[in-house]
This record gives C-alpha cells, structure tokens and sequence, in this order.
C-alpha cells in the first residue's frame, strides 16, 4: 500500500498522520493563528518534528456557515506557503481544496496530493486531477459547508456513504486517475449529526472493504463537544481516542491538529494489532 505524491513513497501499511495547517482566519480550531507565512512555516517545521508524514494546507475555511473565498485569496493564502514548505522540509505536502484553479498551482509549486472536501466535483476539478498526476482524496459530504448542518438526513449512512464514495472513485477512474492514487475520506463532520458520525466510526470496517485507503479526520470536531461538552481547546484527549480507534478500524491516514500525542498513540495501537506479524518475522 503506497501513494506515489509527485515522486515520494507513502506507506500506507502502517497507519500515517497528517498534520492540519490552516492559513484562514476563521477555521473552526485554530483560525487566524497561522495566517502569515512564518508563523504557518514555523508550525508546519513542529509538526514534522512531531512525526507529521504529511501536512495538509488549506485556505479555505470549512467549518458550518463558513463564507466563501475568491480563487486569488485561496492562492494568495496557500501557494507561497506551499512553495517554501517545499523547499525547505521533506515532507508531502497536500492542498486542501475544491477549486481547480488552486489544485493546479499548488502541484506546480510543490503540492503532492489533493485533499477535497467536494470530491473533485467541481467544474474543471476532476481534468486538473487527472492532469497532475498526483493522489487525490474524495470526501463525503452532504450539502455544502454553509448549510450542511442544518438537517442532515439518510435512510442508512454507512451504506449511502460507502456508495457516494465508491461511485465518485469509479468516475474518477474512469477519467484516469489510476485507483491505487485514490483515497476515500467519509467526511466526520460534514453534513452528519452525532449519531451518523458515531455510526460511521463504528462500521468503518464497511468502508475498508472498498479497497481504497480511508483518511479519517476526527480531530476537535463538534461531535466531541456534543459527547462531552468541552470546548475546542480542550479536546486533545478524545482527539486522540478517536484517532486510535480509527486506526484500529482500518483508517491508513489520520488527519489531525495534535500532532505529537497522536503518533504516539497511533504507534502503540498499530504495535498491540501487528503483534502476531511482529512475532512471526522474528
């Protein structure tokens, strides 16, 4: 299991974390406070130290109710911090965005992997995919970010989940993204009450049996302050339980804030289930 990003190898047989930088000024966890150029290369150097495979670039808030963002505001935020990241640290980098005109210079500057919320189904978005020749992540969500929460619904959300996804790979195949480059991501979060997000931790294992690599993304997210009424600051521990569980139900990439405690947490976990491969080789 390995992801060619514009030339280096990613490992997926073991679980890998993915440290969030966001360059907006209003992310639901940490917006505004890596919105220049240094303090977001100074993170992003801290996070790699931690342990971070990868780091994931966004400039574009998605939290409920987020305002939009023109094409060069986005480029403006993100392309000098992936041209200097580039540079400067051996790490792959990933985009977090929707938009084809950001997809396609931030592979040009450096970026190895498109991460969309929108699963490339924006107009343009899938050719400039197929284009760069990089791994892409396709998201689950329903509804768009400004109004996904206001009354989710489904009939059976792991199923139509797994569907969505499935059917969004096939597409993508079929317009030449070769499906050893594609990542499935369920989207916790995104258009999904308690309940569904619960739901689909718990049978994560449906959607392990696609055959494609899930990235999960649990970290601070509103469904721990619905369980446990903490607010955002204060979710670093259930973070980090729900990280674990993750990859002990099949999730290859964790896409989180905290990054240190989630290493070691996620490497103990993946140590205790590969203790009878471990053994064997000895």
């Amino acid at each position: 299991m390995q992801l060619n990003c514009a030339g280096t190898l990613l490992d997926l047989s073991q679980p890998q974390v993915m440290g969030i930088l966001n360059v907006t000024p209003d992310s639901f966890s940490d917006g505004g406070r890596f919105v220049g150029r240094d303090s977001a290369i100074a993170h992003a150097r801290e996070m790699v130290a931690e342990g971070a495979s990868i780091i994931d670039i966004g400039g574009e808030s998605t939290r409920p109710g987020a305002a939009d963002v023109s094409v060069q505001e986005e480029l403006d935020r993100v392309i000098p911090v992936i041209e200097s990241l580039h540079l400067e640290l051996p790490v792959i980098i990933s985009v977090d965005t929707s938009k084809p005109e950001v997809m396609r210079a931030a592979v040009a500057a450096g970026a190895g992997l498109i991460n969309d919320v929108r699963a490339l189904r924006e107009p343009g978005a899938l050719q400039v995919a197929v284009d760069s020749h990089v791994p892409v992540c396709l998201m689950h969500m329903q509804g768009a970010p400004r109004t996904m929460q206001q009354q989710p619904e489904y009939q059976d959300v792991v199923t139509e989940v797994r569907d969505f996804l499935v059917a969004r790979a096939t597409d993508c195949i079929a317009a030449g993204i070769p499906a050893e480059q594609i990542l499935l991501d369920p989207g916790f979060g995104f258009g999904k009450t308690l309940e569904h997000n619960l739901r689909l931790l718990r049978q994560l294992p449906v959607l392990v049996q696609t055959g494609y690599p899930l990235l999960v993304g649990l970290s601070r997210k509103s469904m721990i302050g619905q369980l446990l009424d903490l607010p955002v600051e204060q979710r670093l521990q259930p973070s980090v339980a729900l990280a674990v569980l993750a990859s002990w139900l099949g999730a290859r990439i964790l896409c989180v804030h905290d990054v240190a405690a989630t290493v070691q947490a996620v490497r103990v976990c993946a140590a205790v289930k590969d203790v009878d491969t471990i053994n064997a080789t000895r």
